[in-house]
Parts: structure tokens; sequence; C-alpha cells
């Protein structure tokens, strides 16, 4: 991986894996006299790597979520289902990219996936708008749950998104309305529908998109009602000193508890998708092996249910959220 990939708390196993690379170099391909020192530096490396993401906290946590190289619904479609069909547009205005949904199969299963879509490079992010949904996006998402309803066919869904698009024109077509319409109507589709944070999961942006019978998170991504910065730029303000932002921003994440464990404890979400060590940008096929094998587990156990049993269940587990005092 390229060193400018690496996050600030990543710089010691920057300078190991610099290392390793440069003994490799002065290796020949058939020369095999420094594996012992490559073998050597490489487990200093994996008890650091062990070592570091082991305490991580809430805010490295988000970096991680954010990481440019992270898998998005895109690259884990291929890896996770076959037949994929796009489906595009929501009948009323356009076709948003930052949300994609259609047809495909889950080891023979005829399902429906649907999920927000990032860009890596700044012309593919203007092109996704970030993963930011508009009106457009979560109507065409609807769209796609109603088909998946008329065929019967479980609905897989990705969320991967710092919020929903938050310009004036998306405020014109009904954005709130858009999201809200969508919970009301997820909340009485009746086919099972299993839903996985893969990276960011932002306040209405996720849920236009995030009411299911199983919620899932990937290991370090997080789920909560604001962003860390928007959280902290209501509490405390705008700030001049960037380490006193940065405080801010940490003790937001702390506060909000939007870490996958947090939102286990809080019964927020039903099970946790562990990564690769490092993160699941550094191993694609491992992170959606294991999304994979998550996501198969909660589809056979909801497809034996009729529809009344899984309405009811599913709006049972929403009402049993939170705490409350009398």
């Amino acid at each position: 991986m390229d060193d400018k990939y690496y996050l600030e708390f990543e710089k010691p196993i920057v300078e190991l894996d610099r290392k390793i690379r440069e003994i490799r170099e002065l290796s020949p391909a058939d020369n095999n006299w420094l594996d012992d020192e490559i073998s050597l530096l490489e487990g200093k490396r994996d008890q650091l790597q062990s070592d570091v993401y082991s305490r991580l906290t809430r805010w490295q946590k988000v970096q991680l979520a954010r990481h440019p190289l992270r898998p998005y619904t895109l690259d884990y479609i291929p890896l996770i289902f076959t037949d994929f069909f796009e489906i595009h547009g929501d009948r009323y205005f356009a076709d948003d990219k930052a949300l994609v949904g259609g047809f495909a199969r889950l080891d023979g299963q005829a399902v429906m996936v649907v999920g927000q879509q990032k860009g890596r490079d700044v012309k593919q992010r203007q092109y996704r708008n970030f993963g930011m949904c508009h009106p457009e996006g979560y109507r065409k998402a609807l769209r796609l749950f109603k088909i998946a309803e008329k065929f019967g066919l479980p609905i897989i869904i990705f969320i991967d998104t710092p919020g929903a698009y938050p310009g004036i024109g998306a405020e014109e077509r009904g954005q709130a309305e858009a999201i809200a319409r969508n919970i009301r109507e997820m909340a009485v589709i009746e086919v099972p529908i299993i839903i996985a944070i893969i990276g960011e999961g932002a306040s209405g942006g996720a849920l236009g998109i995030g009411v299911g019978d199983a919620v899932l998170m990937m290991e370090t991504s997080w789920y909560s009602v604001i962003t860390p910065e928007g959280c902290a730029a209501i509490l405390w303000k705008a700030v001049e000193d960037p380490k006193q932002a940065e405080a801010n921003r940490i003790q937001a994440a702390d506060a909000l508890k939007i870490a996958s464990d947090d939102n286990m404890e809080l019964r927020v979400i039903d099970g946790v998708i562990p990564e690769p060590l490092g993160g699941a940008h550094r191993d694609y096929n491992t992170a959606a092996a294991n999304l994979k094998k998550s996501l198969l587990e909660h589809l056979n156990l909801l497809i034996v249910k009729d529809k009344e049993t899984l309405l009811a269940e599913r709006l049972q587990k929403y009402r049993a959220m939170g705490v409350f005092a009398e």
C-alpha cells in the first residue's frame, strides 16, 4: 500500500512496511538469503498491527471507515453476488448515481441488492456525489424495494454515507419527505430486509434505507445520528486551532458512541462483522467473505418466517430500542 494511504496513527507500521519493501527490492528473485530478515520484520509488523488495532479510539475507527481504499458497494457486489443486473432511475426525476441497486443472486438465492456508492478520485466522487443521496436516490431505493416485494425477493442493503445531500435543490425536491416515506414504507415491506453498514452510517442519510429485520455493521464502520464533525460544530462552534478542533471531534465521537461495539451494546444493531487486521481495505476478499457469511446466516433465519411474523418482529425490534424513564 502506498505510504500516502496510511493514517496518522499507523505511522509506526509505515516504517516497518517501508523497510520490508526496501529489503525485498535488494533481494534477487532467485536468492532467498534475506528471507529470515524479512520474516523477522514481518513478525514485528504483525505484532505492532495487532497492538495498534486492538486499542483503536472511536475517532480512529471513523478515519478507517473513511479510508480512500476501503471497499464500497460496487466492490463488494461482484465478490458476494452473482448475476447482478442494475436498475436505474426513480421514474420521477433522475437516476441518482449515489445509490446503486438491482437484481442479484446470493448463493443461488435471488435477491434485490441496494447500496450507497462513493468514488475514489475527484471525478468519481463528483459523479457519485460523495455517496450522499438526493431525494431521487431514496425514491429509486423505494422503487427497488417495491419490486422486490412484488416478486418475493429478500432485500440486501449496504449503507455507506456521510449523510443525505443537504443542497437547496435536494430540499426543493423533498429530501425530508423522501427519507420519511422510505422509513414508513420499509417498516411494512413484506420480505426480509438485511442491512449492512460497510463504512459510514450517518443520520437520515442512512435511515432512509436503514429499516430492516437485521442490521449489521462492519467492525470499523460507524453509525450515528450525526457525524463527529457536525456534532462538534454544534456543541463547540467553529474553532481556529486545529488541535482544539481535533480534540472536539474526538470528544464528540466518544459521546455519540458511534462504533460497532457501542451500537451492539446499545442493541441498535444485531451483529458485528469482523474485518481483516488493519481494516477492510487491506484484504477485500476476506472482508467480503466475512460479510457474505453473515448475510447468509441472517437470511437463512429470516426466509423461513411468514410475513406476519416478519413484520411483527421488525416493528417490535424498533419499538424496543432506547431507554425510557417516567
